[in-house]
């Protein structure tokens, strides 16, 4: 590994393009080149000492075996958000091994109109897909990086223990997978993204590396008074801020893959200032008929995530009749919210049982981020008008 950066470190600083491996072209900016030798010359040194601290735990003393052997394997089904796989909502029977598969996908994706980002996914959405298991069972998920891929990638659940998440014994470069067993020990949603060292972790997080995990109590939730509770629905948005580059004419760049627009997007994300914040991966995502429903009566969990900064979400018209602050299940829900915090590198949970039909807006109450950028989405709701809790007294009319 520390060859490896060696190399790439030489073939940079002597005038190769490492992402094709010929000569840089005469017209690229030598300041781009020293940008991106730096860069990926710090990755790969953090590669290097990520790698040892692998080799290290590979050799460690093992005090406890894992007991997941001869647990009942379930194969969970992944699916693209807003939805989540299939799952019980209070575990029956023991422990289990909940086993899915994701594959790293890195792609072109449209954000907004002629705003292009080189992608960077879990199951080729964003955010990725949300992963189910019951406190106790054991997460075994199998990694893949396909060899049509450039880059390494990796692996870090907020729900683990040890091992930086998993990202330590989860690199895979192109063309490898890796597979990885975690005992779910801690209710509630949690972050996942990649994190393969330096100024990767950035880079990969803003080009839509990350997701989400829900890991419910056994007996399932229960709200401030100890009672339990249940959903009718539920919807996973993951909140994105993005920073595309704009040439000297104001006019979003593009570019052929993750490390060719690397120097340029790290310029645009020192500002600290994002260009789109998107909720499930474009501009309008979850609007008009993509738009999340539901029916008078119905009880919805709302899990909400951003791998990076923080938001503050707000139901337009409705409100958290319970929000688990952090997204933590072991603590007692908060009620009647209506604006809920979720921290950069969290998520959380909102429920809400909707009591009047109509389309909701669901938003970043950062109105600016929301309207001007992108960071909401709609809910339309069917069922019949409750003029008990809202009434039009008098139509518009001339002043008397």
């Amino acid at each position: 590994m520390i060859y490896k950066s060696f190399e790439v470190w030489l073939r940079l600083s002597v005038g190769y393009n490492v992402i094709d491996n010929k000569p840089w072209r005469h017209n690229v900016n030598p300041f781009k080149k020293l940008a991106l030798s730096i860069a990926v010359t710090t990755t790969l040194v953090t590669f290097s000492a990520g790698s040892y601290a692998g080799e290290t735990l590979d050799t460690a003393k093992v005090g406890l075996a894992s007991q997941a052997q001869g647990l009942e394997r379930v194969t969970q089904i992944l699916v693209a958000p807003p939805f989540l796989p299939k799952h019980e909502q209070v575990a029956k029977g023991g422990s289990k091994i909940i086993a899915m598969t994701m594959e790293v996908v890195e792609k072109a994706m449209e954000i907004s109109p002629g705003a292009f980002v080189q992608a960077m996914t879990f199951e080729g959405s964003n955010p990725g897909p949300m992963i189910v298991a019951h406190v106790g069972d054991y997460v075994e998920l199998t990694l893949k990086n396909p060899k049509t891929n450039t880059l390494l990638h990796n692996i870090d659940f907020h729900a683990a223990t040890g091992a930086l998440g998993g990202g330590a014994l989860t690199d895979v470069s192109p063309g490898e997978q890796v597979v990885l067993r975690f005992k779910a020990t801690k209710a509630g949603v949690f972050v996942y993204h990649c994190a393969p060292g330096g100024v990767m972790i950035p880079f990969h997080i803003v080009s839509g590396m990350n997701g989400a995990i829900m890991i419910l109590p056994r007996e399932g939730l229960k709200d401030e008074k100890g009672q339990s509770v249940s959903y009718d629905k539920a919807y996973y948005i993951g909140e994105q801020d993005w920073y595309v580059p704009k040439d000297d004419y104001g006019k979003y760049k593009r570019y052929n893959s993750p490390a060719e627009g690397m120097a340029d997007t790290l310029a645009v994300m020192r500002g600290l200032i994002p260009t789109h914040i998107t909720f499930n991966g474009k501009v309008g995502a979850l609007t008009g008929e993509n738009a999340m429903t539901a029916k008078v009566g119905e009880t919805v969990l709302f899990l909400h995530s951003e791998a990076n900064r923080d938001t503050r979400i707000h139901l337009i018209g409705g409100h958290g009749d319970l929000v688990w602050p952090g997204g933590s299940f072991n603590d007692t829900p908060i009620t009647n919210q209506e604006t809920w915090s979720v921290l950069g590198g969290s998520a959380v949970a909102a429920m809400y049982t909707f009591k009047q039909p109509g389309s909701y807006a669901y938003v970043n109450h950062n109105l600016i981020e929301a309207v001007m950028l992108g960071a909401l989405a709609h809910v339309s709701v069917e069922g019949k008008w409750n003029n008990d809790l809202m009434e039009q007294v008098s139509k518009p009319s001339p002043i008397k």
